[in-house]
């Protein structure tokens, strides 16, 4: 069903660049008996979870639907190319997909740009619609008020750390950091007590993209006030005031006293993959500022890194606010959604397939494939889901004090405004004064001057 890794390649980035109509066995834009899936394909071809759930979700529409086909366009390339690509390809009926796996960071922006179908009418008559949780409905909700995409799962954030190492460090298994000094303070015991070790990590570089903006900086942010990002009672984005510049000052920080990855892996593109696969598991990073998928790259049968201990080696706890301040912590949700672009040829079908992949059996597995933070209320109530992985209750009782991104179509050029003055800090090019300045300036011209200032 799927093509070999070599064409693959071939197919996605002829696809992307609107060159080729149909890639394997036939099956093309425009054939009625076939739905073209596009999704992401990780740049480890070691890691294997999505695109081994996909055929077995694929295997099984067939089988429902005979004379039917599902066709997985898998792209393997980093993820902000992946964003990319997928928007080239729904430009023309020519090489859009009949069903696409959209980022919620995006979705408004390609709603804006009339790439995807609203879904409202299919959803009224589907039953399974009502199990879903309303800040996933609304992730998938346009300004329009119509909904473009069903999610299949969400995701949280917080502090993975190393109780090995922090055992060598003489710090707590049970580490629980009550504020930014705390943190910081069990980095620089780390650095002291474990030279080698690379104590804490925090996304900053522009390579690593939306990562950068939301799990990295996002996550400090969020930590110092309410609304730091977008004032919704004014309708307006927030300048880069005292609790942006405290955030650059912490990445500034964690530079000065090198506390964290050295500049060049700080701009690579591929740190976020580098994190899961070898720094962790290598035992050279003690303390990764990440999300609640991390554990799916370790999984013995489908991920790029298998690390069967991993469940004994790593622990988790809540990301403080800036000053232990109410409500005492952070956390950054996102997640995907199933799409059908509005040029697709084959919406019906492509529906029928979103309907396959959200069988509640079937998304109980991708939760506990991928490491998902369920969005239904039918599977977070499933046994195998509680019971699926170390830190799967963690991370779902992170939910309740979560932060969503500000759901505008601009949003993803205010994302990549914070990665560059992050990245301009966490390098040691620019002073959080500067970076800041250079912000609000950016802000101003992204946003047509609908900036407030605190």
């Amino acid at each position: 069903m799927r093509p070999t890794a070599s064409l693959t390649l071939v197919c996605a980035a002829a696809l992307a660049a609107g060159t080729l109509t149909a890639c394997g066995g036939g099956g093309g834009a425009g054939d009625e008996n076939t739905v073209r899936i596009a999704f992401h394909k990780e740049t480890d071809t070691k890691v294997t979870f999505r695109d081994d759930y996909l055929k077995r979700v694929a295997r099984e529409f067939e089988k429902a639907n005979p004379g039917k086909k599902a066709r997985l366009v898998p792209i393997q390339a980093p993820q902000q190319d992946y964003y990319t690509k997928i928007q080239q390809m729904m430009r023309s009926p020519r090489t859009a997909p009949d069903l696409v796996y959209e980022d919620t960071f995006l979705i408004n922006s390609d709603i804006k740009s009339g790439s995807l179908r609203p879904l409202d009418d299919r959803l009224a008559r589907w039953d399974a619609w009502k199990q879903f949780e309303p800040a996933a409905k609304r992730a998938a909700t346009g300004a329009d008020g119509r909904t473009y995409g069903v999610p299949d799962g969400t995701d949280t954030r917080g502090l993975w750390f190393n109780k090995k190492l922090f055992h060598k460090a003489g710090l707590p298994a049970d580490w629980r950091p009550r504020s930014w000094h705390e943190l910081l303070e069990a980095a620089r015991t780390l650095k002291k007590k474990l030279p080698g070790v690379v104590p804490l990590n925090v996304y900053a570089g522009k390579g690593a993209g939306e990562a950068t903006a939301m799990q990295g900086f996002e996550m400090l942010l969020y930590g110092t006030g309410e609304d730091p990002l977008y004032d919704p009672g004014a309708k307006k984005w927030v300048k880069g005031g005292k609790g942006f510049r405290d955030s650059l000052e912490f990445l500034d920080t964690v530079r000065r006293e090198k506390l964290g990855p050295d500049a060049s892996q700080v701009v690579d593109p591929n740190v976020t993959t580098d994190v899961a696969t070898q720094l962790l598991p290598q035992g050279k990073l003690a303390i990764a500022l990440d999300g609640s998928w991390l554990s799916q790259h370790w999984i013995e049968t489908s991920g790029g890194k298998p690390w069967p201990k991993w469940r004994e080696t790593m622990g988790l706890a809540p990301m403080p606010t800036q000053h232990g301040q109410a409500p005492g912590e952070v956390s950054m949700s996102g997640g995907w959604t199933w799409s059908i672009p509005r040029r697709s040829q084959n919406p019906d079908l492509a529906w029928k397939m979103i309907r396959t992949l959200q069988a509640r059996k079937n998304a109980v597995e991708w939760c506990v494939r991928g490491s998902q933070v369920a969005v239904r209320r039918d599977v977070a109530e499933d046994r195998r889901y509680l019971t699926s992985t170390p830190g799967i209750a963690f991370f779902t009782a992170r939910v309740a004090r979560t932060h969503y991104r500000p759901a505008l179509p601009v949003y993803p050029q205010v994302s990549t405004a914070l990665t560059e003055a992050t990245e301009a800090v966490a390098t040691g090019a620019a002073s959080p004064e500067a970076a800041a300045e250079e912000y609000d300036e950016a802000l101003e011209g992204i946003t047509d001057g609908a900036t407030v200032t605190r």
